[in-house]
Order: structure tokens, then C-alpha cells, then sequence
């Protein structure tokens, strides 16, 4: 019996793609400032330092790349300076709020460092979970077992009896199944998940369904 339902935060619940394109062409013009470079050199050389990371415990950190560099700015000022730049998608609200008036603990796992709270704050959805879990907290990032079995102690819940929801199949989905957790995956983009997940969506309002379901879950 579904008990708790745990989500990803990045590409599942809310975007943050808006405020990146933002903040991006400012990271550049300081760094190129900073190494008396072209913008487009400072570009590529910032890119490039992501990339390299990518997967890596650091990569889910932008924070990381500003001191990499040394540049003077913090995500979290960004964040507070224009949340209306953290985009929460269509039905996020209505599904959470569905979910909770139901009695379903509802929980956040992200590889994304304690500023994840604060966009979960701005963007008016960090009242619906019970728990919220970062990387941060335990020092792990998904897939990694130990960051989703610390979401679950806090809940009290067993792994058999929670769901991950999320839009990765190798940190949602694998995941959640290497603690025997079952798994939605929102595919939007109607990828191949090689049968992956225990159940596929394309859009997050069909999740209710979908846990309320015993026989699809």
C-alpha cells in the first residue's frame, strides 16, 4: 500500500532553466572580465568545467563553479532576487495539494545542495512535504542508496511502501528501485525508459491516478 510518495525537484516539479539563462550572461561577462578574456572564451571555459563534472557530486552545485572561479556571487542571492524565475510546471499544485488532503506523506529527495529548500520556498510549494532531503544532509546524491533511505527514515515509511516520482531514469528510477522503492517516471518528451519504471506518466496530473491504482503500482 502506497504510504508516501517522494519526488525530484529539477525537471519534475519546477524549473529553474529561466533564471540560469538569466544569470548566465553575467557569470560570463565578470569572468571575462576576471581573465581579461573574450565573453565567448569565458563561455566556453565555464561550460567546459561543467561538463567535465557532470554526474559528479559537485556538478549539482552552481555555487561550486562561482568559487571555482572565484567570482563574487552566491545562488541563493539569485534565487531571492528574482523567484519568479523559478517556474513550478503546470498541475505541480493541484497534484501536491490532491495528494495531501489524502493523507499521503509526500517527501523531496534532490542531489542539489540546501538552496533547493529555498526554491521550493519561493516558488510556494515547500509547505506541502513533510520531508525534505538534499545532498547536502547526508553527503550523497541520487542514485546512491543512503539519500533515499534518509528521506524514508524520516517519514518512518517502508521502502515498499513509497514511490519515487521523477524525470531521471538513472537517479529517480534506478534509484528508488536499488532500495525497493516502486518509481514514476514523468517522461514528457516520450523517451525509451526500457522498462525502467514501474509506471510512465507525460504529465504529472495523471500521478493521483497512477498511486491510487494498486493494481498499475
Amino acid at each position: 500500500m502506497v504510504k508516501a510518495v517522494l519526488f525530484d525537484i529539477d525537471g519534475t516539479l519546477l524549473s529553474e532553466k529561466p533564471l540560469i539563462m538569466f544569470i548566465l550572461p553575467q557569470v560570463y561577462d565578470e569572468l571575462a572580465n576576471k581573465l581579461n578574456i573574450s565573453r565567448m572564451e569565458a563561455r566556453r571555459i565555464f561550460l567546459s568545467e561543467i561538463e567535465k563534472r557532470k554526474g559528479k557530486y559537485e556538478w549539482h552545485d552552481w555555487n561550486f563553479f562561482f568559487r571555482l572561479f572565484s567570482l563574487p556571487f552566491k545562488y541563493e542571492d539569485f534565487i531571492m532576487k528574482y523567484p519568479t524565475k523559478i517556474e513550478v510546471f503546470p498541475g505541480v499544485v493541484e497534484v501536491l495539494k490532491y495528494l495531501k488532503e489524502r493523507g499521503y506523506r509526500l517527501g523531496i529527495v534532490t542531489s542539489g545542495p540546501r538552496y533547493q529548500v529555498l526554491k521550493l520556498k519561493v516558488s510556494g510549494i515547500y509547505r506541502y512535504f513533510d520531508v525534505v532531503v538534499t545532498r547536502d544532509d547526508v553527503g550523497s546524491i541520487k542514485p546512491e542508496p543512503r539519500i533515499f533511505l534518509a528521506a524514508l527514515e524520516k517519514l518512518k515509511i517502508s521502502p515498499k511502501d513509497a514511490v519515487m516520482v521523477g524525470d531521471s531514469l538513472e537517479q529517480d528510477i534506478l534509484g528508488a528501485k536499488g532500495v525497493g522503492m516502486k518509481s514514476v517516471w514523468i517522461n514528457v518528451g516520450g523517451e525509451n525508459g526500457y522498462n525502467l519504471p514501474d509506471f510512465e506518466i507525460s504529465s504529472i496530473l495523471q500521478l493521483p491516478e497512477v498511486i491510487e491504482d494498486e493494481s498499475d503500482i
